[in-house]
C-alpha cells in the first residue's frame, strides 16, 4: 500500500488505476495464484492475518488436530470435504 500512495504521490498512478489487480500486482505472492483451500490446525478457528488478501474466495477448513500430528489421512479428509462443498466465491 505504501509503494501505491507513493506512486499516486509522485504522479505515476491515477486514483482510478488503484484497483484490486493493482494491488494484487504488488504483493509478494503475485506470482502465486490464490490458494483454493486454507486447513488451519489445532482447533483455532481463525485465521491469523494469513494472506488476509490472497484468501478472501478460499474456503477454510479447521482440524482440531495439532500440526506435528496432521497426517495424510487429515489431509485427505480436508479435501474430501473440499470437494463436497459448493463454491460461492463470495456470493
Amino acid at each position: 500500500m505504501k509503494e501505491i500512495a507513493q506512486e499516486h504521490a509522485s504522479g505515476n498512478l491515477n486514483l482510478e488505476s488503484i484497483d484490486p489487480t493493482a494491488i494484487s500486482s504488488r504483493l509478494y505472492t503475485s506470482d502465486l495464484p490464490d490458494p483454493d483451500l486454507v486447513i488451519r490446525t489445532s482447533g483455532e478457528e481463525r485465521v491469523s492475518n494469513f494472506l488476509l488478501w490472497q484468501i478472501a474466495y478460499s474456503e477454510l477448513y479447521f482440524s482440531d488436530v495439532h500440526w506435528p500430528s496432521f497426517s495424510r489421512r487429515d489431509l485427505y479428509e480436508a479435501i474430501e470435504d473440499y470437494q463436497m462443498r459448493k463454491r460461492r466465491y463470495g456470493s
